[in-house]
């Protein structure tokens, strides 16, 4: 695949988790692929998993951990089988109330058409702040 390809497979993930088609996300990753995020005890979401079925136990976690307000990729950059991709959340923690706004860096992994890595570095204790410290009534 060519450093665009692997872009458009990446475009099409988030446009996926845009639009709450986590199953079409999941068609788009290899069987043994690996995915990391931020961990604290704190965050049920967060670490790594292996699979498939690991990446969905982690989507429906997201779901029931975060209610997001905006979810914006914005710059892409590849090279080779490697996609980078910069961002930015804003999201509302189910349990507190609590809102956080977070910029993010994405980097994914492909083989062949499909995702076989991905690793997000974003700001964990503001999302581990979101989680635990309950909104101002």
């Amino acid at each position: 695949m060519t450093p665009e390809q692997n872009v458009e497979i990446v475009k099409k993930a988030y446009a996926d988790f845009g639009r709450g088609d986590v199953a079409a996300l999941l068609a788009a990753l290899d069987a043994d692929v690996s995915w990391t995020t931020p961990a604290s005890v704190e965050m049920p979401c967060a670490g790594a998993v292996k699979g498939v079925a690991g990446v969905a136990d982690f989507f429906k976690s997201v779901g029931e951990t975060w209610d997001f307000e905006s979810f914006e990729p914005q710059q892409f950059v590849a090279s080779g089988d490697r996609v980078m991709v910069q961002g930015h959340y804003r999201t509302r923690s189910r349990n507190t109330g609590r809102m956080t706004e977070c910029d993010w860096v994405m980097a994914w992994t492909l083989r062949n058409g499909k995702v076989t890595a991905f690793q997000e570095y974003t700001d964990s204790a503001l999302l581990r702040d979101a989680l635990t410290v309950r909104a101002a009534a």
